[in-house]
């Protein structure tokens, strides 16, 4: 198989649709068709069955998919060996970063990095966490940098942890806020009426909500961005509770961390997520060397 043949099979599985995975590799219905068709004659076996306008793959099938992401890999690996040997350490590497991160830490850090004598690139890809997630399973990136508590099995290191805080434009009293306009900040959007917030920061809110208020809040707005909770919250139309990194020198707000049952500082933490298997590459083993030594130096 060819490596374009992996990427193939791999967009095909995820998303269950040859049109969507021919718009995701920017090629055409009929050609994918057509590769699948010359690999299921090549190895004899049926890779998919249809039920509707999905496609569901076969244990033959399956077992391709996987031996593309352990291809895809082993192909990195020998092209970043093959540039050791050469003593040319240069190389891409691929950081999928959530978006506060990269709004208020991720400059810096990058920088500093890249002041290193590697001659290493970095390609970075900006979402949510639960996004970032996806696209280190699907080996579109090498390293991940998520917010939140998320299920990750494999490599992880803490970066931070971020405490949560209300910001006012005004002083206020912890027990007057269920009695003033919220503009809540909502990363993710609801699915429909009525269904709850699924993303971790809501969560969070909300179970300490509850724990300390019988009426719910009176949410004014529902934003997905920061800033924009932020420049409502300075035009006094409400507060806000946001990750307390969010806040910079140029902001004047009056904050109130939030404090969990034990009596502690509801923080979230900040995660740097990879495979170990990745540290393999030498790109990633100096990334990964390199947050290390950083925070050692913050901590001494």
């Amino acid at each position: 198989m060819q490596k374009q043949d992996c990427r193939m099979l791999i967009s095909v599985y995820e998303e269950k649709n040859l049109t969507k995975a021919a718009q995701k590799l920017f090629t055409s219905q009929p050609a994918i068709t057509y590769r699948l068709q010359k690999l299921e004659e090549e190895y004899q076996i049926k890779l998919y069955n249809r039920q509707g306008n999905k496609l569901f793959f076969t244990p033959e099938g399956e077992y391709l998919v996987e031996f593309s992401k352990r291809m895809l890999l082993d192909l990195d690996k020998l092209e970043e060996n093959l540039k050791t040997i050469k003593k040319d350490a240069t190389g891409t590497i691929r950081i999928g970063v959530s978006s506060n991160f990269a709004l208020y830490k991720l400059p810096t850090l990058i920088k500093q990095f890249l002041d290193l004598p590697y001659n290493i690139q970095v390609n970075v890809t900006t979402g949510w966490s639960s996004e970032i997630i996806q696209l280190l399973n699907k080996n579109e990136i090498q390293i991940g940098i998520i917010t939140g508590n998320y299920n990750w099995f494999d490599e992880k290191i803490l970066l931070a942890e971020d405490p949560l805080t209300i910001v006012s434009k005004n002083p206020i009293k912890l027990e007057e806020i269920p009695f003033m306009p919220l503009i809540s900040y909502q990363p993710n959007k609801k699915k429909g009426p009525g269904e709850k917030a699924t993303n971790p920061l809501a969560q969070m809110i909300e179970n300490w909500w509850q724990d300390r208020f019988s009426a719910p809040p009176l949410v004014r707005m529902e934003l997905d961005s920061v800033e924009t909770c932020k420049e409502m919250v300075n035009q006094s139309l409400g507060y806000s509770i946001i990750p307390k990194s969010c806040l910079t020198d140029k902001d004047s707000f009056f904050t109130h961390d939030l404090i969990n049952d034990k009596g502690k500082p509801l923080n979230r933490k900040t995660w740097l997520i990879f495979r170990k298997s990745n540290l393999e590459l030498l790109t990633v083993s100096h990334f990964v060397e390199f947050v290390e030594e950083q925070l050692k130096n913050d901590q001494s």
